[in-house]
């Protein structure tokens, strides 16, 4: 089946004006249909043209996919796909200088990450084509780990290392069960068993930033995150691991790998520039699904009572917002979760 240009504006125009939107003609720089999965995906000119043809509630591309018949449609605005390529780019030439330079016990999982990286340049808008079909042959010995936290991003992250042949360590934090609730435990316990991958609970004390933060001192997710991050980085060293992997989205370029004196730091999602959309369609594939809600039960709790404490998690997902991971209609279901 073929989908002319010309054909989808007009289509486009016409349930602008049946459902009472002004007459605008978007600007369309290409049409991309995967005929195997149904999945159009329109590029526009500019992020105006894409709320074009989006429409308003997404109404547009909604009526769009019902009348096409088709199973979804995606669409993006040129300059963020550039901007993406542009920061995979930057990564390529990071990736290349440390193969080239640095002395890899086992070079060959960054050399799959370097490949990744390649066709995800060639085939930007697809991340399912890239990852399929891979097959690559696993590192002898456990030498990454990656920091598991039980939600999407981490997960995307252990799935992505574990394809690439890192043969990682999932290591958990475990500051009790208002960090950490039971739900996320199993989430991690599942998904490490499905990927036949060695799980680790570290548990660490955080009774004081719990404590202060339930009596409004501090907003606890700046507190909490070092607390993870400094007892993830003392097993890694301990263990004498080459690796340590993280689920970070903003850290992307240059800094989303980062040679250390002990070992090597990657942020995967940040690295492949994926969205949180392709975050959680990768994650559902291996059963890993995010609960409703936003984050962790203590700064839920914190949210109740001291609602003043709800701008500084709104401007994580802010953040989010403007590095092009989260569209405007999945920040704004977030910020109505925090509110």
């Amino acid at each position: 089946m073929k989908f002319e240009k010309k054909d989808i504006i007009s289509h486009i125009c016409r349930i602008r004006e049946e459902i009472g939107h002004a007459y605008v003609k978007p600007a369309i720089k290409d049409i991309i249909f995967d005929e195997n999965t149904r999945v159009m995906l329109i590029i526009t000119a500019d992020r105006p043209e894409k709320s074009v043809v989006i429409g308003k509630g997404g109404w547009v591309v909604g009526k769009l996919k019902e009348e096409l018949d088709i199973n979804s449609i995606h669409v993006e605005a040129y300059p963020d796909i550039l901007f993406k390529e542009y920061k995979m780019k930057l990564t390529l030439e990071k990736l290349d200088e440390i193969l080239k330079t640095v002395d890899l016990k086992d070079p060959h999982p960054l050399e799959n990450l370097y490949h990744l990286l390649n066709q995800r340049i060639e085939n930007i808008n697809d991340f399912d084509t890239v990852l399929k079909d891979w097959n690559v042959e696993e590192s002898k010995n456990n030498r990454s780990v990656v920091a598991l936290s039980g939600g999407v991003d981490s997960s995307f992250s252990l799935i992505i290392a574990k394809l690439m042949g890192f043969n990682p360590i999932s290591v958990t934090v475990n500051p009790g069960n208002i960090i950490l609730p039971r739900y996320f435990q199993k989430n991690v316990e599942a998904l490490s068993a499905k990927l036949n991958v060695k799980h680790v609970y570290i548990n660490v004390e955080m009774e004081d930033i719990i404590k202060d933060s339930l009596e409004g001192r501090f907003h606890p997710c700046g507190r909490c995150s070092k607390v993870i991050e400094e007892a993830v980085l003392d097993y890694a060293k301990e263990n004498k691991m080459e690796f340590l992997i993280y689920g970070d989205l903003l850290s992307t370029g240059n800094q989303s790998i980062v040679v250390g004196e002990d070992l090597i730091k990657i942020n995967l999602p940040a690295m492949l520039s994926v969205t949180k959309g392709e975050i959680k369609n990768v994650a559902s594939k291996y059963d890993v699904y995010r609960k409703g809600g936003y984050g962790c039960p203590l700064i839920n709790e914190v949210h109740k009572k001291y609602p003043h404490m709800r701008k500084f998690s709104i401007q994580r997902v802010l953040r989010e917002t403007r590095a092009g991971i989260l569209e405007p209609g999945e920040a704004l279901e977030m910020i109505m979760k925090i509110i």
